[in-house]
């Protein structure tokens, strides 16, 4: 098996404490030598100076690390502020996004597609960046048709993004047949699947309904026979996310990205299970 390339994203927390127990989960995930961590963005820049000041914390420890950076409620002149910022700082790397507009505000500014942003990175920086944009293997909630939004992916990859990291999934063929339709289209980016490590299936359940993530019958079932039993509920999530992993390694997912929450336990276990059965380069 080819090197398997993985990745942890975390959000900027909103306290001191945060902020600590971030540091201690970032140090705990440093020991599996990710390629990179990645810092969310809040809509319309909510987090912009936590998200910062996060990116260059990492940076100062010696990691690689991608700020998200989302265009919507943005402007060109506030976009060139942060990628001055970042490139004086030695940042390499960028998740690009459209991003959700803030409840209440009706101007999306100067950008309304990810394709905009992208191609506004590279007009302003080169190859300076690496940019990963984001990929929908259950089609965005928002597109009025799967080949919509294919087309609106391939744009992105064409406005000169060099990867992509999907959306969390549980099903591994909608990640493959999102692949395969790409290559159809002439995309060959890397694809890095997204992964939700499941501490609880309550919470799994608001983000899915949130984004358009699909939470297989079989699956729903099992955790709502778990009731309460907190444990149970971790031991069949970690089963359930190990064994799709493993599905995505073999059929040649270029690597993992991880969506922490800002815990390590799952993640270590999950990535642990699978250096026990597959031969990790």
């Amino acid at each position: 098996m080819p090197e398997i390339e993985l990745s942890f994203e975390f959000f900027p927390p909103q306290t001191v404490e945060g902020l600590h127990k971030l540091r201690a989960v970032r140090a705990e995930l440093a020991t599996l030598a990710p390629a990179f961590f990645s810092v969310t963005y809040g809509a319309g820049g909510s987090t912009r100076e936590r998200t910062r000041a996060v990116v260059l914390e990492i940076a100062a420890e010696g990691h690689a690390v991608a700020p998200h950076l989302s265009c919507i409620g943005a402007t060109r002149a506030s976009i060139q502020t942060q990628l001055d910022d970042y490139r004086r700082h030695g940042i390499r790397r960028l998740v690009a996004l459209r991003g959700d507009l803030p409840s209440g505000m009706r101007d999306p500014g100067e950008f309304r597609y990810a394709n905009e942003l992208v191609a506004f990175i590279r007009e302003a920086t080169g190859d300076w960046f690496h940019i990963d944009v984001a990929a929908y293997p259950e089609w965005h909630p928002q597109a009025k048709s799967p080949q919509e939004d294919l087309l609106n992916f391939k744009r992105k990859i064409e406005a000169g993004a060099n990867a992509a990291i999907t959306q969390f999934f549980f099903n591994a063929d909608a990640y493959l047949h999102f692949v395969r339709a790409a290559r159809a289209l002439g995309v060959d980016a890397p694809i890095t699947p997204g992964i939700m490590p499941i501490a609880s299936f309550s919470r799994l359940a608001r983000f899915a309904d949130a984004c358009g993530a699909e939470i297989p019958r079989w699956m729903r079932k099992k955790f709502e026979s778990y009731g309460d039993d907190a444990e149970a509920v971790r031991a069949f999530g970690i089963e359930v996310v190990t064994d799709l992993c493993l599905r995505l390694l073999e059929c040649g997912a270029p690597g993992l990205h991880f969506y922490t929450l800002n815990q390590s336990a799952l993640t270590l276990e999950i990535v642990r299970r699978l250096q026990d059965r597959v031969r990790w380069s």
